[in-house]
């Protein structure tokens, strides 16, 4: 008898529908699909620097509960309206969380929160709340993680970001290459950049590799590469990098690449050393910065949900906050309206001095 050599820590193997059969359950409907792309074009013209709007990726850290997101979509879809004259809005929909080592990963891979990992669900679940947001005419941004998961809903998402340890993957800039929307790819989580403008570079260019297409069956994906790719700065390392000599160097980075200086700001994380409350001075000082002549920083990050902070994920399930973050904290809703008030006020002002 042949010794058995595979498969030997596996315990299963479920059944996953394929993408065309989630796909079918949640089709694109054109109301959706105008929005997606009215969202992709959007960000592409700034990138381009067509439209000389600022765009801001607004929401929460992760979508564990559909029904306060979609509330919270509602309320960000009124806001966007109010200014959208300087500022495009796209709303923040995490559904796959990364792990420095265990907990929660997310609404795809256990929406129940309950440890019981009903992928099948979660993912056609995901799909559904990205239409309802489509639907209402509010682009969506979130974290390629799985590189099998674009596959499911690709098709709603108007701006992806690389993560800070997803960055130097090879796996995910291949990705990245293939993707339909604007990628942004963030520094390490040491503060770094040379990881970040690297996957950018590699996500430019065509890459062939192994994967699932729509049917579930393996394929080689051969991609014509990302032109879209742009740096996220998310601080790291013990230390923010918002500040205009971080970015005079991070300007650097990308010149040096020549690759063209398109540069996101993340309020959250190491910016704002993960507390909530100094976001908008982050935001602020970047604005400063917008208003005295800065021509690189084309997008702000925020994370921001109903309620302010964030909460552990309880036994009972019924005793979870309604709005509030699962996972990182966030500003509530009030400080949301304040600072996207505050930029729109600003970058008005900046306007008329330049005119």
């Amino acid at each position: 008898m042949t010794a058995r050599t595979e498969n030997l820590n596996v315990v299963g193997f479920d059944h996953m529908p394929s993408p065309a059969e989630i796909k079918a359950r949640v089709p694109l409907t054109e109301r959706a699909s105008q929005a997606v792309l009215s969202g992709r074009r959007a960000l592409m013209d700034i990138l381009d620097r067509k439209d000389p709007r600022l765009f801001v990726i607004v929401g929460p850290c992760s979508i564990h509960d559909p029904v306060a997101g979609l509330d919270y979509a509602r309320r960000l879809r009124a806001l966007a309206d109010e200014v959208k004259e300087t500022i495009h809005v796209v709303m923040r929909v995490y559904f796959e969380k990364p792990r420095t080592s265990t907990g929660w990963k997310g609404f795809i891979n256990d929406p129940r929160m309950d440890d019981s990992f009903h992928i099948e669900e979660g993912m056609e679940r995901g799909r559904r709340f990205l239409l309802d947001v489509a639907e209402l005419g509010l682009p969506a941004a979130t974290e390629a993680l799985d590189p099998i998961a674009p596959q499911y809903y690709g098709d709603l998402i108007s701006w992806t970001a690389i993560g800070a340890r997803t960055a130097e993957s090879q796996t995910h800039r291949e990705m990245a290459s293939g993707l339909s929307t604007p990628v942004g790819f963030k520094n390490s989580t040491d503060g770094s950049l040379e990881a970040a403008v690297n996957g950018i570079l590699s996500a430019s260019r065509k890459h062939s590799f192994l994967g699932l297409n729509e049917n579930g069956v393996s394929s080689i994906i051969r991609t014509g590469g990302n032109a879209y790719g742009h740096l996220v700065l998310r601080g790291g390392g013990g230390r923010p990098n918002y500040d205009t000599v971080s970015i005079a160097l991070a300007e650097q980075a990308l010149a040096k690449a020549k690759l063209p200086g398109n540069i996101v700001v993340d309020c959250s994380h190491s910016n704002s050393w993960k507390k909530p409350e100094l976001q908008p001075l982050v935001m602020r000082d970047v604005m400063h910065q917008l208003r005295e002549g800065n021509r690189s920083v084309v997008g702000l990050m925020v994370e921001s949900f109903l309620e302010a902070g964030n909460q552990p994920i309880p036994a009972d399930l019924s005793q979870l906050r309604y709005g509030c973050s699962v996972t990182d904290a966030c500003v509530g809703w009030d400080t949301t309206v304040d600072m996207l008030r505050r930029a729109h006020q600003m970058l008005r002002e900046a306007a008329r001095v330049k005119s």
